[in-house]
């Protein structure tokens, strides 16, 4: 299994030579590109998905197509898991980009939430 670096590295390298560094973007767009992700998982859950439902969509003829199984890699998943992984895929990229050392911060933010109270901050939605 590949680390946590290993993947933000070949991520962000995928993102660059699909263009998507070609044109600086500011930290704050970056920001809202992860949220956008996020957003798109409520809304799949708003409409009714379950959250480990997956279904594959390709457009063919014009028409989006809809599968519970990929006929072959160019199908794209879609689903709360597919948007989650957008998440985690647009977090390693921005990594990737500004050289942050994502599996210490991780690890020192899991050290540090041991530490905390039950339940700390009290906030509730």
């Amino acid at each position: 299994m590949k680390s946590i670096n290993q993947m933000i590295q070949e991520i962000h390298d995928n993102a660059v030579s699909k263009g998507w560094w070609v044109n600086p973007r500011s930290f704050g767009e970056l920001i809202a590109l992860i949220h956008s992700e996020a957003s798109e998982a409520l809304e799949d859950f708003r409409a009714g998905n379950s959250p480990n439902e997956v279904w594959y969509e390709k457009v063919i003829d014009g028409q989006v197509v809809r599968r519970g199984v990929p006929v072959d890699e160019t199908w794209k998943p879609c689903g709360i898991p597919s948007e989650l992984a957008d998440i985690v895929i647009r977090v390693m990229d921005v990594c990737g980009r500004y050289g942050i050392d994502l599996e210490q911060a991780i690890m020192e933010k899991m050290a540090h939430n041991r530490t905390r109270p039950q339940r700390h901050g009290g906030k509730v939605i």
